[in-house]
């Protein structure tokens, strides 16, 4: 069964079919990831445009770094921008939407009074609880078409990959 990337890979063969250095293979695993991850967005993007509250993907994907980060129950702002790739500016944008709808605080670190502490309010928890097992979902229905043990196939393939690549 052929996808919309082989005809891509094919198109692309034939142009570079007397070019070394053009590897079909890498190209068709490639443009695969790219649109499986595009057709999460998407359907990440739909599921917070259709919904009934102000609440934005991006407020989530805020909300979503501060929970899963790997600091007890608080983050700066500086660690909250880099753990979601954003700018420190951005961020602060985002933090005050989620500070005015009460969904998280800031507060001056007693420590180190040069640095603000941000932490998920009850309500913020409550927020973050009611989207993340919908998206959970939407990322399960993305890898729908494999076994459990063909996912367990592409997570150690991925695995070598990421590993090759330092990261």
């Amino acid at each position: 069964m052929e996808d919309g990337v082989d005809q891509h890979v094919s198109r692309w063969s034939a142009f570079w079919k007397d070019e070394p250095a053009f590897a079909p293979e890498v190209e068709g695993a490639l443009v695969r990831m790219k649109h499986i991850l595009r057709w999460i967005e998407r359907s990440d993007a739909l599921a917070f445009a259709r919904n009934d509250e102000d609440f934005t993907l991006q407020d989530f994907k805020t909300l979503h770094v501060l929970m899963i980060q790997p600091w007890p129950t608080e983050a700066t702002p500086a660690q909250l921008a880099e753990a979601a790739n954003v700018t420190r500016a951005a961020m602060t944008s985002r933090l005050d939407r989620l500070e005015s709808a009460g969904l998280v605080t800031r507060t001056i670190d007693a420590a180190d009074r040069r640095r603000v502490l941000i932490r998920p309010t009850p309500e913020g928890r409550q927020m973050w609880n009611k989207y993340i097992f919908a998206g959970i979902a939407r990322d399960q229905a993305a890898l729908k078409a494999l076994s459990v043990e063909e996912l367990g196939q592409l997570n150690g393939l991925l695995r070598k990959v990421l590993l090759s690549l330092g990261e």
